[in-house]
């Protein structure tokens, strides 16, 4: 490895040791840069590695609501801006009771290279609370993120960070978020957040897109080994908004997905979530609020497995698509003893380090990332941004066709980076690079600060 890039990540674990997602991330991702820091001393000089791991910017407020019975509770929010090199920063806002500010900044840190493969102008940032929406009211929730976006108004707008949605942050949050935002500012800057509601500026195909969008950058694999995804199986996880685009699309393809998992366990379905019926069903699971995917097993009469994660249960292709962290060594060895042929990360880094390496070891496996894979869902975004600026509506074919198009270029650009620095078809390190020289090459230009 080269010895800049050591410093650096060595540096990173003495500052930032209590949060192990961060040091994670940006060790997997300058690990891979090597050959492209080797062939750029100038790099070094400037130390742009050094200011690329560090936010330009993060801050914690406090944010104090109050329940149905009167009671008071406060929670703490966060927004890390960090990194605008490209354009206004970009990435969602998370609500859930685990966020604290190494979930964040892995995020924020992951969100810049992500960006920056959609080729679109848009910079990298996170955000979100400790707050656990389920079992809220609605009045509850709007009452939190009414109480959130007072705090964080002032530091956020179209040309400077535009929030999304993701885990705990759907449309509801969004509506009641904007609302706050627009009572504050007295104005209908509706390009301030996207994933919207269609009725003021959302866009068609939002809720779908990181889904279809993995599914399009799949085809782009399969393609390149030159197999078809009629008749795969599918082992993926969770089943929100993500995989519930997975199995909507698979289904239109002739795949299927096999499994699905929650907090409570995992399901196994052989016929597939291929039916309009149970791909539908996704969508009443989740607005629910029970979060569990045992429901589906009851009304189908599938077999459900509490406790335990999908990961052995033998598919074609899996696709990690729940949460960080989610296939772990263990996992990844029966991962492999399946004889899986591709591995499709979906989720943010669902993969421990130790078992990316081992998989990307393994001579007959195909590993994806998910920074490229589910680039799909901030590129909608910035396409809802487009729109907005515009004051314009696509319709739903355009954006889906523009979504394609996008997840056949990170695929692209991704294989012939790694090529180009004599890699091979390793698309893990080709996304790293190709995410990292444009961001580079701008900062570069913009000179040091």
């Amino acid at each position: 490895m080269n010895a800049y890039i050591e410093r650096v990540i060595e540096t990173v674990k003495q500052k930032h040791g209590s949060e192990p997602e961060f040091v994670q991330t940006v060790e997997e991702v300058l690990s891979s840069l090597s050959p492209v820091v080797d062939a750029h001393p100038e790099y070094e000089a400037v130390d742009l590695l050094g200011r690329m791991v560090e936010p330009e910017r993060m801050f914690t407020f406090r944010v104090v609501w109050t329940d149905d019975a009167g009671k008071t509770h406060t929670n703490i929010g966060y927004r890390c801006q960090f990194n605008g090199a490209l354009g206004p920063y970009k990435g969602g806002l998370r609500f859930q009771p685990n966020v604290y500010p190494g979930i964040v900044k892995f995020l924020g840190f992951e969100q810049i290279f992500k960006n920056s493969l959609t080729g679109l102008p848009i910079g990298g940032g996170k955000g979100g609370a400790d707050f656990d929406p389920s079992g809220k009211s609605d009045a509850e929730i709007m009452r939190f993120c009414q109480s959130f976006m007072t705090a964080l108004y002032r530091y956020i707008g179209p040309d400077v960070d535009v929030p999304a949605g993701d885990m705990g942050v759907g449309g509801r949050e969004i509506g009641f978020l904007y609302g706050q935002y627009r009572r504050l500012k007295g104005t209908f800057e509706n390009g301030v957040l996207t994933g919207k509601g269609l009725s003021y500026g959302g866009s068609l195909a939002r809720p779908e897109a990181t889904g279809f969008g993995a599914v399009y950058y799949l085809l782009e694999v399969l393609k390149h080994e030159g197999e078809d995804i009629k008749g795969k199986t599918i082992v993926a996880a969770g089943f929100g908004n993500v995989t519930w685009g997975i199995c909507k699309k698979a289904m239109q393809l002739g795949a299927k997905v096999i499994t699905l998992s929650g907090p409570d366990g995992y399901i196994y379905d052989p016929d597939g979530v291929c039916t309009e019926e149970k791909v539908e069903y996704l969508l009443e699971m989740r607005s629910s609020g029970r979060n569990q995917v045992k429901d589906y097993a009851d009304k189908f009469g599938v077999k459900f497995f509490p406790g335990e994660k999908p990961w052995g249960v033998k598919g074609d292709i899996v696709m990690p698509s729940a949460m960080q962290n989610d296939v772990n060594m263990e996992q990844a060895k029966r991962i492999v003893e399946t004889g899986a042929k591709y591995y499709i990360e979906v989720a943010n880094m669902p993969t421990t380090n130790d078992a990316l390496k081992f998989l990307m070891d393994q001579k007959n496996l195909i590993v994806a990332p998910s920074k490229a894979v589910n680039a799909g869902g901030v590129g909608v975004s910035a396409m809802e941004m487009s729109q907005n600026s515009e004051r314009l509506s696509w319709t739903e074919e355009e954006v889906d066709s523009q979504l394609q198009r996008m997840m056949e270029t990170i695929h692209r650009v991704s294989a012939e980076a790694a090529e180009k620095y004599g890699l091979g078809y390793n698309l893990v390190a080709g996304a790293n690079i190709a995410g990292f020289l444009k961001v580079a090459e701008a900062m570069l230009e913009q000179g040091i600060f």
